[in-house]
């Protein structure tokens, strides 16, 4: 469950891909389709970016075999103004009607501190906790500790994170700790560059991410937030 096009590729493609190979039912929810999303008006006109993200949202769950995909069709930058029950009311029909064993989500801090990832965190751990099957586990993004925390500060100062984020959990606090393997690690990326309005600008503008991200994003992990009783 997530924010915007691209999200589910950064924190949770491995994870999908490997569901998918393992014969698992896998799913995305996306709250709004990124029509906010613009790095350049005259190449991605504003008024096309719905459009054209959820085009780019269909190549990537494509290039990762993720077949179920739902909108929640909240326009990009708005979910903080949406009223909690209503963004609650329709996470939980989905999960009432999809009954997930595992609920993959951002935590309390958006990963980003982006606002639409704060009210998803609220959406996602509310709908869980009213309907969720037995048994089910929800679990929130986090950054693992290591050597990778000494480049957070960089990454606030280009605006991947706020000042309050991300959150940064011990190695053993892990409920999932999944190192991509080198296959995960190519889809991942053609995932990635699926969201070519998003990936290709950001990686353009700042040179020196375009081998850091893969690094950054070998490893998806996650702490367990609830397991419903």
């Amino acid at each position: 469950m997530w924010a915007h096009p691209d999200d589910e590729a950064y924190l949770s493609a491995g994870l999908l891909s490997l569901a998918v190979q393992e014969g698992r039912r896998a799913a995305v929810v996306t709250a709004t389709r990124g029509e906010a999303g613009s790095w350049d008006e005259d190449r991605w006109p504003a008024a096309a970016m719905g459009e054209l993200r959820t085009r780019e949202m269909e190549a990537s769950l494509a290039v990762l075999g993720v077949t179920e995909h739902y909108w929640l069709d909240y326009i990009d930058g708005t979910c903080a103004r949406v009223d909690d029950a209503e963004g609650t009311a329709k996470v939980a029909a989905i999960i009432a009607g999809f009954k997930p064993d595992t609920v993959l989500t951002f935590g309390p801090d958006g990963q980003t501190g982006h606002p639409d990832h704060l009210a998803v965190h609220r959406w996602a751990t509310a709908a869980f906790e009213r309907v969720a099957p037995s048994g089910a586990r929800l679990h929130n993004s986090v950054v693992a500790a290591g050597p990778i925390e000494e480049h957070i500060e960089w990454l606030r100062e280009i605006n991947v994170f706020d000042a309050n984020s991300p959150v940064v959990a011990p190695v053993d606090e892990l409920s999932i700790n999944l190192a991509l393997t080198p296959e995960l690690i190519e889809l991942k990326t053609k995932a990635l560059e699926a969201h070519a309005s998003q990936f290709g600008p950001l990686v353009a503008n700042h040179p020196q991410l375009a081998d850091f991200l893969i690094e950054f994003n070998k490893y998806e992990t996650f702490i367990l937030a609830a397991t419903k009783p």
